[in-house]
């Protein structure tokens, strides 16, 4: 099972002390007893808010020891929800109640911030952009564009101000939050480069657990952020070229090319076995080079009951059930 030809793409588990299962864009989430949780990173791979009909074999691997990687590289500035991982495709961690914002911070002007300075607006959640930049550009300093985070429909994005109205968190909480947020950008800006890559932007999800902040979800991955290539960035500024991408953009852009920005009516294009190839190769880069190690391919004979029992071991082992 684990040779599908879409890779890990569901799942469908009991595990014990089991009392609920929600399936997200691209993770499975099991809940184990009230305290803590399962995380499965699938293949599944989703734009636009829309999950595409195929699957990228090892993407879920990629995304999950990466943010591995960064959790346990900025625990230091904020405790998080990581307790274990079982499995390349799994993580073992508290329950957290969660902040419905998603802190978005950014240090150039690309993707959706340019798309909304290209259209000739000039504030971004509050935030005012100065004239004159071009795609790509790095900011005078980050700027922080946070956005909602409900439980079903889209993210919308949203100012501080407005955030605050909607009673999503308090004015002092809120003001760690961009603390924190400020923060865990600086050390994956300062780790990429030293990768020889720009940390472009990211997003951080945030829950409260016992009265206390705590980073939930993955961070610093090819999904929640956008990298540049340092050698050759000042160049091809200059020139007005495209900056290439280690992140998900690629695959937005491929999707805006054959016509589909998730809008109604709009047809998901076909993902052909060669794509998918590209896709999963470019994953694979982001890994390798994010993290200097060689990327192992997850590929036990039997991939669903593999990652069912070295789970079931963890949660006997620290205890959890």
């Amino acid at each position: 099972m684990s040779k599908i030809k879409d890779g890990l793409t569901t799942t469908n588990y009991n595990f014990p002390q089991q009392t609920n299962f929600y399936k997200g864009k691209v993770r499975d989430v099991y809940s184990i007893g009230s305290d803590y949780l399962v995380m499965i990173a699938s293949d599944r791979i989703s734009a636009f808010d829309h999950v595409l009909p195929r699957g990228i074999p090892f993407k879920g691997q990629v995304l999950n020891q990466v943010a591995t990687m960064f959790l346990k590289a900025t625990e230091h500035i904020v405790p998080n929800w990581l307790i274990d991982v079982p499995h390349p495709n799994v993580s073992v961690g508290y329950r957290c109640e969660p902040i419905r914002i998603e802190m978005v911070i950014r240090g150039y002007l690309t993707g959706h911030a340019w798309r909304v300075y290209k259209s000739g607006k000039r504030t971004l959640c509050g935030v005012d952009l100065p004239d004159g930049m071009q795609e790509n550009e790095q900011f005078p300093s980050p700027i922080i564009t946070p956005s909602t985070k409900p439980d079903e429909g889209h993210d919308e994005d949203a100012s501080k101000e407005e955030l605050l109205a909607m009673r999503l968190t308090n004015i002092e909480t809120y003001k760690k939050l961009e603390l924190i947020t400020q923060q865990l950008f600086a050390k994956g800006t300062e780790m990429a480069a030293k990768r020889g890559l720009i940390l472009v932007d990211t997003k951080y999800e945030f829950g409260m657990k016992d009265g206390e902040i705590m980073l939930m979800d993955e961070i610093h991955t090819p999904d929640s952020s956008r990298y540049f290539y340092a050698d050759g960035y000042d160049q091809r500024q200059k020139n007005k070229e495209a900056q290439p991408q280690l992140s998900k953009e690629f695959v937005r852009q491929w999707l805006i090319e054959n016509g589909f920005q998730g809008k109604e009516g709009q047809q998901i294009p076909k993902i052909t076995d060669e794509y998918q190839k590209v896709v999963s190769q470019r994953y694979i880069e982001l890994f390798e080079r994010l993290t200097g190690d060689i990327f192992f391919k997850e590929e036990s004979d039997d991939l669903i009951r593999n990652i069912e029992e070295k789970t079931v071991q963890s949660l006997k082992n620290n205890s959890l059930i």
